[in-house]
C-alpha cells in the first residue's frame, strides 16, 4: 500500500491516505528563513504594540474608526500586502509565508478576524479571478490600506448552502450596468470597507434567473447601500459586522468578477483559502493563550506552592502544547505542498492565478481537514486556559473571558465543521470515482487483508520510527476499510448518513495530523540529533497515542452503525489490527513537556 513519493509537486490531495511521504520531503516549520521570521516578528510587534494595549477600547468601539485605522497602520507596515505580487504593490511572498502572517496575527483577537476578512475574502477573489484592468485599478489600494474590503456572500436564508442566495442582479436596458438588490449578513468590516465582494444571481427581466451566483466588484460611493448597526455578538465583538442592504445598487458592467455565473466557484475556491488560512491564524491564538496559562501557573500558588507543579495542571498546559505542535506540523506541510504544486503549474506554463487556483482546489480536502483541526485545538486550549485560571477564568477581568468567547466562532467561520467534516469525505470519494485518486486498489487490497490471518513474517529493520510509521500505515488501511465499507453499503445514499460520514472524517484528519507530527519530529532529529529534539520526540509520540485511540472510537462508532453479524465481527477485529500501538507512558512525556515550559515561563515549541 506506501509508495514512497519521488517528487513533492507530484503530491495529490488526499493522496496522504495511499502514499507514504520521506520526512525530507515535507515543510517544516523550522524550516522557515530568517527573512520570514522577520515578517512574522514584525505582525507581532504591530499586535504588542498597537492591538494589545488597546483591546478593550477595540471591543467597546461601537464606531468603525478604530479598526480602520489600525488596519491603516497595518498597511503602512506591508502586513495588508504579504500575498500581493510586487506588480500591484505587495510583496509576491508565496503562499505559506501568508500562512505565516496570519498565525503571527492570529493573536489579534477581533483585529485578526478583520485583518484576514480584508487580506483573504475580500482582496483575493480581484487578485485570483479580476481581470488586468480590475487588479492595476484594486489590488495597490487594498495592498496599502487606503481602501478596506468585505466579503457579502451570505444571506438570511443561505449560510453553508451559499448557491440558495436570493439576491439578484438585472442588467439595465442600455447594458451599462447591473442593478443590484438584495441582503447580506454576517458582513464583517462591512461599516468601514470601500469594496464589497458581492454575489448574486443575474436575472434577465423576463423571469430567468442564472442557477449560479455572480460575483461583482462594488464600490461604496456606487450608492443605493446601506447597512444595520454592528452586531451584537458573543465574541469578537471589537470585528464591524453588520447586515449590508443593497437597494437599486448600479454596479459599471466592467465590476463584474470573472465570468458570468462563476460566482459559486469563485466562492468555493476562495473558502478553501480561508479555510487553511484560518488553521493558521488560530495557530497564533492558541500559541498566546497556552503561554498565558503557563504565567498563570507559576503566579498562582494554592497549597503553599505554585499551581503548575501540581500533575494535573502539568497535564493540562502539556496537553496544550502536544496539540498546538501537532496542527501546526500538519497546516505547514499542507501549505507547502501548495506552494510545491503552485511552482510545478507555472514550469508546465500555466498563469500565475490560474496555478494558485489549480493547487489550492487540489489541496482543498488538507484545507477543510485543517480548518477542523485548527479551531478544535483552539477551542480545547482556551478551555483549558479558563479551567488552568480557576475562578480568575471565568472572570471578565483576565484575559481567558475574551479569548474563550472569541475563539468559538472558529467553528463556525469558513463553513462550520460539520460542513467540512463533510466535504471532506464527500471530495475523496468523489475524486475517487473520477479516476483522481485511486482508493480501489489499496482498499480492496485491505478487505482481502482482514480475511487473512495475520502477517508475522520478518520483522522490519528498526530503524527510527520504524513501529510508528507501521501504525500510521495501519491507520491509514482503518480508514480505507471503514469508507471502503460503507460505500458499499450505501451507495449513492451515503451522503444521506452524516454520522458515518463524520466519524470517516475524523479518523482521515487523526490520521492526517499524526502522520505530520511525526514526519517533522523525523526531520528534525536528522538535522539536530534526537538529544536535541527528545521533547519534540515526546510530542509526536503522545499525539499518536491520542490519534490511535480517537481512530478507534470514530472507527468503532461508524462501524456499528450500519454492520451486523460477521461483517461486524470481521470489521471489529479489523479496526482492532489496524489501531495497536506500543504502549507508552505518556503521563512521563507530559510531566517533562511540562517542566520545560514551566521552566520557560512561556511556549516553548
Amino acid at each position: 500500500m506506501a509508495v514512497t513519493i519521488d517528487n513533492k509537486a507530484s503530491i495529490k490531495g488526499g493522496e496522504f491516505l495511499i502514499k507514504e511521504t520521506e520526512a525530507s520531503q515535507v515543510f517544516i516549520p523550522e524550516d522557515f528563513t530568517e527573512e520570514q521570521q522577520m515578517i512574522a516578528e514584525t505582525c507581532r510587534d504591530f499586535l504588542r504594540t498597537e492591538v494589545w494595549p488597546r483591546i478593550e477600547e477595540i471591543d467597546k468601539a461601537r464606531t468603525p474608526e478604530l479598526m480602520a485605522s489600525l488596519l491603516n497602520k497595518a498597511g503602512n507596515l506591508g502586513i495588508l500586502g504579504t500575498a500581493v505580487p510586487e506588480e500591484y504593490g505587495g510583496f509576491g511572498m508565496n503562499f505559506n509565508t501568508s500562512m505565516l502572517v496570519a498565525e503571527a496575527t492570529g493573536a489579534g483577537n477581533a483585529f485578526s478576524v478583520a485583518l484576514s476578512a480584508h487580506t483573504g475574502i475580500g482582496t483575493l477573489p480581484i487578485l485570483y479571478y479580476g481581470n488586468e484592468a480590475q487588479k492595476s485599478k484594486y489590488l495597490p489600494k487594498l495592498a496599502s490600506g487606503e481602501w478596506k474590503a468585505a466579503y457579502c456572500l451570505t444571506e438570511p436564508d443561505s449560510g453553508s448552502d451559499a448557491n440558495a442566495a436570493k439576491s439578484r442582479a438585472r442588467l439595465t436596458e442600455n447594458g451599462t450596468h447591473y442593478v443590484i438588490n438584495g441582503q447580506k449578513m454576517w458582513i464583517t468590516n462591512g461599516g468601514f470597507a470601500d469594496i464589497y465582494i458581492v454575489f448574486a444571481k443575474i436575472d434577465d427581466g423576463s423571469g430567468q434567473v442564472d442557477k449560479n451566483l455572480s460575483a461583482f466588484i462594488v464600490e461604496k460611493d456606487f450608492g443605493g447601500i446601506t447597512m444595520n448597526e454592528p452586531e451584537h455578538k458573543m465574541g469578537i465583538k471589537g470585528s464591524d459586522t453588520r447586515q449590508i442592504f443593497f437597494n437599486d445598487c448600479k454596479v459599471p458592467v466592467e465590476n463584474l468578477l470573472s465570468e458570468r455565473g462563476n460566482g459559486f466557484k469563485i466562492a468555493v475556491n476562495i473558502l478553501n483559502i480561508g479555510r487553511i488560512k484560518l488553521a493558521a491564524a488560530t495557530l497564533g491564538g492558541a500559541k498566546k493563550v497556552a503561554e498565558q496559562a503557563v504565567n498563570y501557573a507559576n503566579e498562582r500558588k494554592q497549597f503553599g506552592t505554585a499551581i503548575a507543579h501540581f500533575g494535573a495542571i502539568k497535564h493540562k498546559l502539556a496537553e496544550m502544547a502536544v496539540k498546538i505542535y501537532a496542527s501546526e506540523s500538519a497546516a505547514y506541510r499542507a501549505g507547502q505542498n501548495i506552494d510545491d504544486l503552485i511552482i510545478d503549474f507555472k514550469e508546465q506554463g500555466m498563469g500565475d492565478s490560474e496555478a494558485k487556483l489549480k493547487a489550492l482546489e487540489e489541496f482543498a480536502i488538507e484545507c477543510a481537514m485543517m480548518k477542523v483541526h485548527g479551531s478544535e485545538v483552539l477551542d480545547y486550549v482556551v478551555d483549558e486556559g479558563v479551567q488552568v485560571y480557576g475562578g480568575m477564568g471565568y472572570s471578565a477581568d483576565a484575559p481567558m473571558d475574551r479569548a474563550y468567547r472569541d475563539s468559538r466562532i472558529n467553528r463556525i467561520f469558513e463553513g462550520t465543521n460539520e460542513i467540512n467534516r463533510l466535504l471532506t469525505v464527500d471530495m475523496i470519494l468523489k475524486r475517487a470515482m473520477k479516476g483522481q485518486l485511486d482508493l480501489m486498489g489499496p482498499a480492496m487490497a485491505v478487505s482481502k487483508e482482514i480475511m487473512s490471518i495475520p502477517d508475522f513474517g520478518a520483522e522490519e529493520e528498526d530503524t527510527l520510527f520504524t513501529a510508528e510509521k507501521k501504525v500510521i500505515r495501519n491507520l491509514k488501511k482503518a480508514v480505507l476499510m471503514v469508507a471502503g465499507a460503507a460505500v458499499q453499503k450505501f451507495m449513492m445514499k451515503l451522503s444521506e448518513e452524516q454520522e458515518v460520514i463524520m466519524d470517516l472524517a475524523d479518523m482521515a484528519i487523526e490520521t492526517y495530523v499524526a502522520e505530520s507530527v511525526l514526519l517533522r519530529v523525523e526531520k528534525l532529529i536528522g538535522r539536530q540529533g534526537e538529544a536535541a529534539t527528545a521533547l519534540q520526540k515526546d510530542i509526536a509520540l503522545v499525539y499518536l497515542q491520542e490519534a490511535v485511540q480517537k481512530v478507534n472510537n470514530a472507527g468503532r462508532s461508524a462501524i456499528t452503525s450500519f454492520a451486523e453479524g460477521d461483517e461486524l465481527r470481521v470489521m471489529l477485529m479489523g479496526l482492532k489490527r489496524f489501531t495497536k500501538v506500543e504502549p507508552f507512558n505518556s503521563k512521563e512525556a507530559r510531566r517533562r513537556l511540562a517542566d520545560v515550559l514551566i521552566q520557560e515561563n512561556k511556549y516553548v515549541f
